[in-house]
């Protein structure tokens, strides 16, 4: 992510919300200024600037020039949660094999969709983990996650058990030994647009544009124990650059591919 970020608070702060921007600027090491009745649109230009607003419920991210915040929601994740415990098939887990008790790598968190129902397959003594190379979205989700009100959704309790860590993917799988991860994930995401996804629109202006490489690959599959799957676009070329084996899915513009791991 390039350029500087700067925290403030919603337009009529309480304390709060002057709380949590302090917060925000402690841990992503950036300023804080005042909002006086600006807009955000505004700040972001005056001082040409990401912007991260402190709310009473919730921050907000406004990469410089986007329309519409990131912030963090359970999304479609909560719909998945529900099939899940009806006992239906979710692509996903049945693309990672995913048991209870499994160790998963996200290795492109986002707003963790996909991390919050391998949380909940993997259970209480599974791990997961979550990484996302863009601090601030990093930090919203990881916010989110800690701090979402569960009541209505209680399915989604199990985010609370998801390590989110702000790092690229190659670099990380490199600082970990090998097979460290039941399952390692990624999801570039970019590669191509959906334009159904609209819902996706502010984490695409907000997120890290990945692109899968060969070294991501390789050090994946040392990692992993049992699986790397790839999720991407079905007209990708990267199933058959980097040997996925995939998982042709007639009615979606989304596959999945998966590499066994044999010992």
């Amino acid at each position: 992510m390039c350029g500087v970020t700067i925290v403030t608070t919603a337009g009529r702060p309480d304390e709060l919300s002057q709380q949590l921007a302090y917060v925000a600027c402690e841990e992503l090491g950036v300023h804080f200024e005042p909002r006086k009745k600006r807009s955000v649109a505004k700040m972001s230009q005056d001082y040409d600037a990401h912007m991260i607003v402190a709310g009473k419920n919730r921050y907000e991210y406004y990469p410089k020039g986007a329309a519409a915040p990131f912030f963090f929601h359970p999304n479609s994740a909560a719909f998945r949660l529900k099939r899940l415990a009806r006992g239906e098939e979710d692509p996903m887990i049945e693309a990672c094999h995913l048991q209870a008790g499994d160790s998963f790598l996200d290795c492109t968190l986002g707003i963790g969709a996909d991390s919050l129902v391998a949380a909940f397959v993997v259970g209480e003594a599974g791990r997961v983990v979550g990484l996302e190379a863009n601090p601030n979205v990093a930090f919203i989700v990881k916010k989110g996650m800690q701090s979402y009100d569960t009541t209505e959704l209680p399915l989604t309790a199990c985010m609370r058990n998801i390590e989110v860590v702000c790092g690229e993917a190659v670099a990380y799988l490199k600082s970990l030994a090998d097979n460290t991860f039941d399952v390692v994930y990624m999801d570039p995401m970019f590669e191509e647009v959906i334009e159904e996804s609209n819902n996706f629109e502010a984490l695409r202006g907000a997120g890290e544009h990945l692109s899968l490489s060969k070294e991501w690959v390789k050090e994946a599959i040392r990692v992993a124990k049992k699986r790397v799957v790839l999720k991407a676009h079905y007209k990708s070329k990267w199933f058959d650059e980097f040997g996925f084996r995939r998982d042709i899915r007639l009615t979606s513009k989304f596959h999945y591919g998966f590499i066994e791991i044999t010992s």
